[in-house]
């Protein structure tokens, strides 16, 4: 009967038919939380297990000769590295270090420009989560 509007006589003012509105569509329900689900075997005495990382390669040649953690694939091996003229030069010119600073860049480059907008975005969200900068 929730939901449904029942006026008790049609003689009532408006109030009284909202009053029993509320009366009728104010039920009063009981409800508990759902039980959590019970743990599959674990428990206290249970031993975790720890996942571990992938195994590290230390072997010169192998790390010389193969591109070791490249494949994606379970199976498989990794592939061998071709020689360095096969590769574009733009590769080699890549920044590997740390990142220019804004002061250390030219202000007509496109760089400069899009990393001032990234440190603008970093400066707002800062502000935005109430830290001091």
């Amino acid at each position: 009967m929730a939901g449904v509007c029942v006026a008790v006589t049609p003689f009532k003012t408006l109030h009284s038919r909202l009053c029993a509105c509320v009366l009728v569509n104010s039920s009063s329900q009981i409800r508990g939380y759902a039980k959590k689900p019970a743990a599959k075997g674990k428990g206290k005495g249970m031993v975790k297990d720890v996942l571990k990382g992938p195994d590290v390669c230390k072997d010169p040649e192998r790390l010389t000769s193969y591109a070791v953690g490249v494949n994606i694939y379970k199976q498989g091996e990794d592939p061998p590295l071709k020689p360095k003229e096969e590769y574009p030069a733009w590769l080699f010119e890549l920044n590997l270090g740390t990142v220019k600073k804004l002061h250390e860049l030219d202000p007509e480059s496109h760089e400069y420009w899009k990393r001032l907008r990234k440190e603008h975005i970093w400066r707002f969200n800062k502000l935005h989560k109430g830290k001091k900068i």
